[in-house]
């Protein structure tokens, strides 16, 4: 049965994760993390068939949410998924029955990007599973307008900057946010958005929250998953990812869908999907 907690309060906020034990104890644990851009999205924004999955195979699951930009920026984002990691490490066990010493991050797009983040940290897990996310947010295809974005419906600025909401929050539907992630991705002001630093001026203080950037020989074991049609987050995001962390003998696997795009994961019944969830719990099994 899910219990649902919070790890974190600021400014107003109470920023809450959904615990679903598996029958074992003692259990390794997987914090996830969603995505949405970083600026819409929720705890419970994840495939409830794949929490099952994660349970049969004797994984505790826990879905958290964070901050959202713009009304919060990158660093204070960040803090929360460090702040997380380490409410799991030192606290989290006096209510669950988990084996702190084996959490893996999992995260999808944005999520992925904050879960290979999550590897540059002080407090690491034991293991990354990150589905379509990124390692370079300094990349042409944050940084300039998108082709497959600017097709779509021009979103005015005034309709993006209206659903901005005066204080911090911690989840929003994607209904009420896709405008503003419409909006930047068709202008390039992504980082404009989640971070107010340019990237074209202020790309030092960016790099530090680039994974690419920070891979070093402590950086976890990390599974990428990725489409190589993705429209959304360019594959060659996980492809250099992938190609970084080999570079320093570090343990990385990387799993190409063929014909993939943004969000494959939701179609559970899809063989070559079934089969790359195979590999994410042998994975698992494997490091954590």
């Amino acid at each position: 049965m899910k219990k649902t907690f919070t790890y974190k309060s600021i400014t107003g906020c109470d920023i809450k994760g959904d615990f679903y034990p598996t029958d074992e104890t003692n259990a390794p644990l997987i914090m996830y993390i969603h995505g949405g851009g970083l600026i819409w999205g929720t705890r419970e924004d994840v495939h409830k068939e794949q929490i099952a999955l994660y349970n049969q195979h004797g994984f505790h699951f826990c879905s958290i949410d964070y901050r959202l930009a713009p009304e919060s920026k990158l660093p204070d984002i960040a803090s929360d998924i460090a702040d997380a990691l380490i409410w799991l490490k030192e606290t989290g066990k006096e209510t669950f029955d988990y084996d702190p010493e084996r959490i893996a991050v999992i995260g999808s797009s944005a999520g992925g990007y904050l879960a290979l983040l999550a590897g540059t940290f002080d407090i690491k897990p034991k293991a990354i599973v990150s589905f379509y996310g990124y390692g370079n947010i300094l990349g042409d295809w944050y940084t300039k307008p998108s082709p497959h974005f600017t097709s779509m419906t021009t979103v005015p600025k005034m309709l993006a900057d209206q659903l901005i909401q005066p204080q911090p929050i911690s989840r929003a539907p994607i209904e009420r946010r896709y405008a503003i992630y419409l909006y930047c991705r068709q202008q390039g002001t992504w980082l404009d958005y989640v971070t107010n630093w340019n990237p074209f001026t202020e790309a030092d203080k960016l790099h530090a929250y680039c994974p690419i950037e920070k891979v070093d020989d402590n950086y976890p074991a990390t599974l990428l998953l990725h489409g190589d049609h993705d429209e959304d987050v360019p594959y060659s995001e996980s492809v250099n990812m992938h190609k970084k962390i080999q570079s320093l003998d570090g343990s990385a696997q990387l799993i190409t869908i063929p014909n993939g795009k943004h969000t494959f994961d939701q179609h559970m019944d899809d063989p070559l999907v079934k089969e790359a969830f195979e590999q994410v719990i042998a994975f698992l099994k494997e490091n954590v």
